[in-house]
């Protein structure tokens, strides 16, 4: 009984496991508190507001830290409950926990509190606030500039060591040149090297600039180099961003392609192709996606938002993840119900010419579609209400199949 209590103060704490609800919670209560203790630190840097809430914000700092130092404590005691097992040695686990980041940064914010230090370190917290950002739209964003970091790490590493050589190259040279016009400024090459971060990160404070002709003019290719060698690791961030972006987005299509009964079926391979035929396409409120008895030329993916079929007795909503429109791909006949965006969308279609097309190229695959669409057919007759038959509508409240439109 003691062992499942843990477990679950543990997944609150680290917002895992079944307990969405409370954890949740939990991080926006801390998250909260630590934005608070930021402002707190802020405001009473200024003098003139400080001293009028002084008593406020001592009280305020004694239970921030009180709450914080617990939180510690209790992560640092139940890490043993990690469910990937990093930290399960009731000893070298949880000191293997105290040496992580993220840890360390939380004990040296409460650290000057204890040892009576004029030092208020409680803005470290702000970096807490990134699990925080795991519970909004912005989690997903996160969660990719952190894999493109780890994806990334050899060639930041690589581009680190070249400047690094350069800066020492640069300095040292630099050192050489104006040591006998400015021995104050340039008294050794680590004097020197701060001329040097700022010129190769084209900074140019200006407080330390060379004097001589010869210096000037490297002085000039240093700033040249730094323009390229500084902006390479943007480079190499933005294109693996933009990797990363490709990648997840072709994963999310992908499902939403083997979702579809007509090509479950289908080898991966080929599911990947017909992947690659989406079309984005945008829908604005009220705006009507298919209108009964149109011809039918394409079927939809839903990537975001909510569609209304216009179905009796009563409409049916569409949302992530749902798709209509299948039967359309083979049959081309009528639309048989109309369906309109209840919320801004984002779809995916795919054109009828677009799957015949993909068909002729592989005319092995047509006969696997034909079956499967009799089947979907005979399924569709049989297994729906005669409203939701005639127009398609299979498993909605599951999220995963909808044919309306065909």
């Amino acid at each position: 009984m003691a062992s499942e209590r843990r477990r679950h103060v543990f997944e609150i704490l680290e917002l895992s496991g079944n307990r969405q609800g409370l954890a949740v919670l939990a991080q926006l209560l801390l998250a909260a508190l630590i934005l608070l203790n930021v402002i707190a630190v802020i405001v009473g840097s200024y003098a003139p507001v400080a001293r009028s809430i002084i008593v406020e914000l001592h009280w305020f700092k004694i239970v921030s830290i009180g709450i914080f130092t617990v939180e510690i404590v209790a992560r640092v005691w139940l890490c043993t409950d990690d469910p990937y097992g990093h930290y399960r040695h009731p000893v070298i686990g949880r000191l293997r926990y105290l040496v992580t980041v993220q840890t360390l940064i939380d004990i040296a914010a409460i650290m000057p509190f204890y040892f009576g230090l004029a030092l208020d370190l409680r803005f470290l917290r702000a970096f807490r606030l990134m699990r925080a950002l795991r519970l909004t739209v912005y989690g997903a964003a996160v969660e990719s500039l952190a894999v493109v970091f780890h994806n990334e790490r050899r060639s930041l590493f690589g581009a680190f060591v070249v400047m690094i050589i350069l800066l020492i190259v640069a300095s040292s040279l630099v050192y050489f040149v104006e040591r006998t016009a400015q021995p104050e400024a340039f008294a050794s090459i680590p004097h020197a090297m701060w001329w040097g971060l700022a010129t190769l990160t084209t900074v140019g404070y200006g407080d330390v600039t060379p004097i001589t002709a010869l210096g000037r003019l490297f002085g000039g290719i240093v700033t040249i180099l730094g323009v390229g060698m500084f902006a390479l690791p943007a480079g190499i961030l933005a294109s693996g961003y933009a990797r990363e972006l490709r990648r997840r987005e072709f994963i999310g299509t992908w499902d939403l392609v083997a979702k579809v009964p007509l090509f479950t079926s289908l080898p991966a391979a080929r599911i990947a192709d017909i992947a690659a035929m989406l079309e984005p396409r945008s829908a604005h409120i009220g705006e009507i996606i298919v209108r009964k008895g149109d011809h039918a030329d394409c079927m939809y993916f839903i990537v975001e938002g909510e569609l209304e079929v216009d179905v009796s007795p009563h409409p049916v909503i569409l949302r992530n993840g749902n798709f209509f429109g299948e039967i359309a791909l083979i049959a081309h006949g009528d639309r048989t119900a109309t369906v309109t965006a209840a919320t801004p969308c984002q779809l995916l279609s795919l054109q009828a010419l677009d799957l015949a097309h993909f068909l002729d190229n592989n005319p092995e695959l047509r006969e696997t579609l034909s079956r499967v669409e009799d089947e979907r057919r005979q399924a569709t007759s049989e297994g729906a209400p005669p409203s939701a038959a005639a127009d398609g509508v299979v498993d909605v409240d599951s999220r995963r199949a909808a044919g309306s439109g065909r």
